[in-house]
């Protein structure tokens, strides 16, 4: 099998370079709670198209969220993707304001196929991030004066093996197997300067992950004559408590560490959506998702409710939801000018949190995206670049507002490694 060699150097490449996508790329105090800010994972031509996955269906790029998609790619293709975002996000608010700026790797992947009815993808995306510095002021009612602080950073991420398998002429599924890891580091502080360091206080909460996750999902496409078509998509990702270790450092007079007993875990998570193609230049798309946060455990196995409310921050989780849609043109298949085949995106989405902060509904977030495929001359890769504005709108008025601004790129490598050449 050609590119047999090239197939292990990218392997090994998204491995070396993997590490990059552990990097901080969040300035945000909602990150404080749960496992931070999730990520959403989607590839350059989803990024474009408001988060549409499911039952986006592309032999030529890589869509990660929905395994059953990878039987798309044809027998002679070796895809070899990765993209980076740049990102401006502004927070006011709540005695906050706060402008930063920031860059990441936001995943690595390859795709290839093993035999006429399957293929397979191996990658490294991440999952959550967390990265916040929030101070404050306040007066005890003897009338002194002290500072808090709070800061955290870190992140989870996986990498990820899976198979798509087509069981049907138009009936696809699939399944990923992720190793699951990260690690999350939390600090608050409070300290009083007028008074003895007796009086300061400072805790560091360590939590460690390491586990197995597992995706599954497939596809279907209704042939409706020679130009259209329907493609149905749907994902599960099952709950499941998380392998972790926690650790809890505090400091008065003395330094003390516990590592109490902690269930951390994962949701029952579901997706559906629909994509609609005519004449393979028009894609529109509907995606819906479900995580049903409010049905994981999460607490410490420890009779210190000081500790308990730290770790809980105050917040509780509850179910999250997503609707996305979007759409791709192409002017002109058989078009002699670049501007025929370039591909044209744009879409938009609506989000909810996973947690309830003081049991009160934290936040509402929505965002409309644009951007472009462009063919790379004399070759079959796609540069994928997309523009992404956010809002995230605080729902309390004690809670703060966040206006991020993305530009993300992507470059998949398209070639042709498997096949035998003939010389005469």
């Amino acid at each position: 099998m050609v590119g047999f060699k090239h197939t292990l150097c990218a392997l090994l490449l998204t491995m070396v370079t993997g590490m990059a996508i552990a990097q901080n790329n969040t300035n945000s105090p909602y990150t404080r709670y749960g496992f931070g800010d999730l990520s959403d994972q989607y590839f350059g031509n989803s990024k474009a198209m408001g988060g549409i996955a499911y039952g986006l269906r592309d032999g030529l790029q890589i869509n990660a969220l929905n395994p059953a998609s990878y039987t798309a790619i044809d027998s002679l293709t070796f895809l070899f993707e990765g993209g980076v975002t740049m990102q401006n996000m502004n927070v006011s608010g709540g005695g906050v304001k706060l402008n930063a700026k920031n860059s990441s790797l936001d995943y690595l992947a390859m795709q290839f196929r093993l035999q006429p009815w399957m293929a397979m993808s191996i990658g490294l995306l991440p999952y959550s991030n967390v990265g916040y510095s929030v101070s404050d002021t306040k007066t005890t009612d003897n009338g002194l004066q002290y500072s808090r602080s709070f800061t955290g950073d870190g992140g989870l991420h996986q990498l990820y093996a899976g198979l798509g398998v087509k069981v049907l002429k138009n009936l696809s599924i699939g399944a990923n197997v992720s190793y699951f890891w990260g690690d999350i580091t939390r600090s608050r502080t409070q300290l009083f300067p007028n008074e003895s360091s007796a009086f300061s206080y400072k805790e560091t909460t360590l939590i460690s992950v390491s586990d197995i996750k597992l995706d599954f999902g497939l596809q279907y496409t209704q042939i409706l004559d020679k130009k259209r078509q329907l493609t149905f998509g749907a994902v599960y990702t099952p709950k499941q408590n998380l392998n972790n270790d926690f650790t809890v450092t505090r400091q008065v007079s003395t330094i003390t560490s516990q590592t109490p007993n902690a269930t951390l875990g994962t949701p029952n998570s579901f997706g559906a959506g629909v994509t609609y193609n005519y004449d393979r230049r028009l894609t529109v798309g509907v995606d819906y998702s479900l995580q049903k946060w409010s049905k994981v455990n999460s607490s410490l196995a420890t009779s210190d409710e000081d500790l308990r409310q730290n770790f809980d921050e105050t917040f509780t989780y509850c179910d999250r939801s997503r609707i996305s849609v979007g759409a791709e043109y192409i002017p002109n298949l058989l078009g002699r000018s670049y501007l025929a085949h370039v591909k044209y995106r744009l879409g938009g989405f609506y989000s909810t949190p996973y947690y309830k902060i003081e049991g009160k509904n934290a936040t509402k977030e929505f965002g409309i995206t644009a951007g472009f495929g462009l063919p790379v001359p004399r070759s079959r890769s796609i540069l994928s670049i997309s523009g992404q504005f956010v809002r995230v709108k605080g729902k309390e008025l004690n809670m703060v507002d966040e206006n991020i601004f993305r530009v993300s790129i992507g470059l998949t490598f398209n070639e042709r490694w498997f096949f035998k050449r003939r010389v005469e």
